[in-house]
């Protein structure tokens, strides 16, 4: 059969509620134009982000039941434990609220000012937390990836002679780590090949620099690596983990993405010291180790989720829906980073909208009117996000696991396509204010 179905059935509904255009235009205007100040009831379709929105199983939900509260020695903690050692192969784990909690450790704990981190492309809170070490994070994605349009398997790949030139230039003494998000979320949710995450382990290990993974999408990229990569078609999701874990030295993980969570992150490390460094702040600032700022039935999700993630099923599910999504709109004349991602499709907003300038924020521009005309929530990663380190001026449509059906993204086609139609009326955006740090969170904007 071609039709790929949603592999699992709806057990539990939560009604969506439509709003009239004029109630839309009011609340934007109450929001600053600012999506994430906008209510969650007045949203339609929420793709604002695939981070802690996901369904859990009903064998999640089970395992809540089971929770173990105690403060200290939870045995929620110890089944987690059990499941990410086999995942993962490291030897140290630190729970933690959720993923930037762990980035936050994590630098706190590595980094100084002066300090330089790159990375294929740090995200906002991964750029964030570094930079507010004093520690300065660089971006080294391969030229390819500079076009959106450009179609390569494996799109999201550090810049290796890139890397091996910032070593040089800076000092390796001053990188006190490496970071490879995979797959690529600020690059357009691309993934990451193995060989690269080798190439990339080579040069570190020849400087005696660790390698960290951003692994919140790691089976996403996984599973990308067993469509894509040759020597690889024969291997499971599990398997392909395994492998990109072990060239690794430790990670950070978000549970609200490749473990079907809602809340929860882990923090993992190959070195006793860094580890125990990473304790003492856990314990300042989350919780007790075996905790870490979590209740015991969120570390039992985790656990769950984690197994369930790799379901080849599942997985070849979720790349073909958002591809879907992708296809059914460039197809059409709308611009996409090309090819579709695992876990979101990003729109050009630069090239669908080429008479608002970056200055004036197309992708926000963009995200306001898909939501004036459909009630759809996406965000921007652009300018407004990234400020002067943007690489490219993009809306984000996240898709929640195991949440919308076919038809809901049928609507967001039918929604997109219509609002393409209209593109040259939309106007730019600019600032009314906004914070120093993460500014898109907060930041109040007005149309021109």
């Amino acid at each position: 059969m071609r039709t790929i179905i949603e592999p699992f059935r709806i057990k539990s509904v939560e009604p969506l509620h439509h709003t009239t255009p004029a109630e839309r235009e009011r609340y934007l205007a109450n929001a600053g134009y600012n999506l994430f100040l906008i209510d969650a009831r007045h949203i339609l379709i929420d793709l604002l982000t695939d981070s802690g929105t996901s369904a859990m199983s009903n064998a999640q939900w089970a395992a809540i039941m089971r929770g173990d509260e105690s403060y200290a020695g939870s045995e929620s903690f110890f089944r987690l434990k059990r499941v990410a050692d086999e995942l993962t192969g490291f030897r140290h784990m630190v729970p933690t609220h959720q993923g930037r909690a762990a980035e936050r450790i994590l630098f706190t704990v590595m980094c100084k000012p002066g300090d330089v981190i790159p990375s294929n492309t740090h995200f906002d809170t991964t750029r964030a937390n570094v930079e507010f070490t004093g520690a300065r994070a660089v971006d080294l994605p391969i030229p390819e990836a500079r076009d959106t349009q450009a179609r390569l398997d494996f799109k999201g790949n550090m810049d290796v002679p890139a890397l091996e030139a910032l070593i040089s230039a800076e000092g390796a003494a001053k990188i006190p780590l490496v970071m490879l998000t995979v797959t690529n979320n600020s690059g357009g949710g691309q993934p990451v090949s193995l060989a690269n995450i080798g190439a990339v382990k080579d040069v570190c290990a020849r400087h005696r620099i660790p390698l960290y993974l951003d692994a919140c999408r790691f089976a996403e990229n996984a599973w990308f690596i067993h469509q894509r990569e040759p020597g690889y078609q024969d291997w499971s999701p599990k398997q392909i983990a395994q492998k990109m874990f072990s060239l690794a030295d430790g990670a950070t993980f978000s549970a609200k993405k490749d473990a079907f969570a809602n809340i929860g992150g882990l923090l993992f490390s190959n070195d006793e010291r860094v580890f125990q460094q990473e304790t003492n702040l856990l314990i300042l600032t989350e919780g007790f180790p075996t905790y870490g700022g979590l209740a015991g039935r969120d570390l039992d999700a985790i656990a769950v989720g984690l197994e369930e993630i790799l379901d080849p099923d599942y997985l070849n599910y979720r790349i073909v829906s958002t591809g879907y999504l992708g296809r059914h709109i460039a197809d059409h004349g709308v611009p996409i980073v090309e090819p579709p991602g695992g876990h979101a499709i990003y729109i050009d907003a630069a090239r669908m909208l080429p008479h608002i300038p970056p200055q004036q924020f197309p992708g926000q521009a963009l995200a306001v009117e898909l939501y004036r005309h459909a009630g759809i929530r996406g965000v921007e990663i652009g300018s407004l996000m990234f400020a002067g380190a943007a690489q490219h001026e993009l809306l984000r449509l996240a898709i929640p696991r195991r949440v919308y059906t076919q038809s809901h993204i049928d609507y967001v086609v039918e929604a997109i396509l219509e609002v393409n139609a209209n593109k040259n009326a939309i106007r730019g955006m600019e600032i009314v204010e906004a914070p120093p740090f993460l500014r898109h969170f907060s930041a109040r904007m007005r149309q021109l």
